[in-house]
């Protein structure tokens, strides 16, 4: 079925810009690579941020209503996906594939899509959900039943893709028991590093001495990350002498609280924080200036930012095990250690110096693990075709019912028919409006008529009694 037509595609995701993190960066290249390279016809689906145009985009947007639980979740709006105009705006798109990327309101959209138009629906699971569940309802019990309802949702999909290997597995952990398909996210960083005049200018206003390691991470500030990790070890490092600095580009909820710790270790005239840097090229900048990126986490599923980095030709330390650990050989094209600080201050006291060794690590790490997102793109739009052939064909595997197989059809109903009942009512306002308008129309004609005819028996008047003067 590739190449016979354009697909049209319907992404879905609960964050998308104006919020800026790994898997709304995702949907936009996604929907991007497949419009410019692909000539698909592409939707988003998200919910609505007040007061953002979603209309600077080469697709189309439909942004639905959300509330604010912006301090709940840490920035973000919660969307209602049973919005009945807004399901009916993206049922009438008639979508090929609906791709949902976020197992909450759009995983549940996606199900009603799949109720009105037939369309498969393919989910991909970028992030070990179960931890920010728990993070969110302290509740063990709460969290349990969140974390069974996401899987359940996940289950309800025609075919479920992961960003890595470690990411299926933590899902299964969690106990689901489908199939899975390892698709790997891009990067938007063209491959090579930045000139030194891009460099300078972006590093500008820093203690960066020349010589003197500069240690790298990027990305939502939290503690999770491994980031109190990457603070001990440079501690223990300083006390051994040896000189580095540290640089910590983004924002989150824990940046407070990192700042706090790298004063109380003493690393304030080592280790700077810069807030979030949104534009590209600054941060292609800052990872061509660095010698070395820092990710100790095992939360990640496959950090983004690892193949960012080297698609600057900067390697990176990682936790071994960890799923951003996949693609890499220690000592090869990157590092891997233990999970503790002291591993960490090792691998920097036995290499830290050697840049050479370093920037050779960062080169094969550009030819071994960067992908482009032309390329990830690419592999998704092939796959998408295949799975719509199976589904018109009858060959996708026949999904198992769940309880809320009957809501969602009950919920899709009751939909299609508010949204009916919600056009008849706009049709009938129209028909008012025009109506009114019409009779103000003839209202003015006729007062306009009248004020004409005024006018003219007026002149008339005025014409026979000049006459009669005449004849007087």
């Amino acid at each position: 079925m590739k190449g016979d037509f354009a697909l049209k595609v319907c992404l879905l995701n609960d964050s998308f810009p104006p919020v800026l993190d790994g898997v709304a960066n995702v949907v936009t290249n996604y929907a991007e690579n497949l419009v410019r390279c692909h000539g698909a016809e592409v939707v988003v689906g998200t919910p609505r941020y007040p007061d953002f145009d979603y209309s600077v985009y080469p697709y189309k947007v439909v942004p639905y209503q959300s509330f604010d639980t912006c301090a709940l979740l840490s920035g973000y709006r919660t969307g209602n996906p049973f919005s009945a105009k807004y399901v009916a705006e993206l049922a009438a798109f008639s979508p090929d594939v609906i791709h949902t990327h976020c197992p909450a309101a759009s995983t549940l959209l996606a199900r009603l899509l799949r109720e009105q138009t037939g369309a498969p629906v393919v989910f991909t699971y970028h992030t070990k959900y179960d931890v920010d569940i728990e993070r969110v309802l302290k509740v063990k019990l709460a969290a349990k039943e969140a974390i069974r309802t996401m899987v359940s949702a996940v289950e309800a999909c025609d075919e479920v893709w992961v960003v890595s290997r470690g990411a299926g597995e933590n899902l299964k952990a969690l106990g689901y028991q489908g199939d899975v398909r390892v698709m790997l996210n891009g990067v938007d960083f063209a491959k090579g590093r930045v000139d030194d005049a891009a460099v300078a200018s972006a590093t500008a206003g820093y203690d960066l001495p020349a010589g003197v390691p500069l240690y790298l991470f990027v990305g939502r500030l939290m503690t999770y990350k491994g980031l109190p990790l990457i603070l001990d070890a440079l501690k223990l490092l300083r006390e051994r002498g040896r000189d580095f600095r540290m640089v910590f580009i983004g924002k989150g909820p824990d940046r407070e609280l990192l700042e706090q710790k790298s004063a109380e270790l003493g690393l304030t005239d080592r280790c700077f924080f810069t807030g979030p840097i949104y534009d590209r090229e600054t941060l292609r900048a800052w990872n061509t200036r660095a010698d070395l990126f820092l990710f100790p986490s095992t939360f990640d599923t496959n950090g983004l930012v690892v193949r960012e980095a080297a698609a600057c030709g900067l390697a990176s330390v990682l936790i071994a095990g960890s799923c951003a650990a996949e693609d890499i050989t220690d000592g090869v094209n990157g590092f891997t250690i233990r999970e503790t600080p002291e591993a960490m201050a090792a691998l920097l006291e036995r290499i830290g110096d050697d840049l050479p060794r370093l920037h050779a690590a960062g080169q094969r790490a550009m030819e071994e693990i960067y992908l482009s997102w032309q390329d990830a793109v690419a592999a998704a739009y092939e796959r998408y075709g295949a799975i719509l052939e199976a589904s018109r064909s009858g060959r996708l595997p026949e999904k198992k019912k769940l309880a809320a197989d009957l809501l969602i059809s009950l919920a899709s109903k009751s939909l299609e028919e508010q949204e009916r009942r919600r056009q008849a009512w706009t049709a009938l306002q129209e028909s008012f409006r025009e109506t009114a308008v019409g009779m103000m129309e003839n209202i003015q004609g006729a007062a306009e008529s009248a004020e004409s005819f005024r006018h003219k028996l007026r002149e008339q008047l005025r014409q026979d009694i000049d006459e009669l003067r005449k004849k007087e």
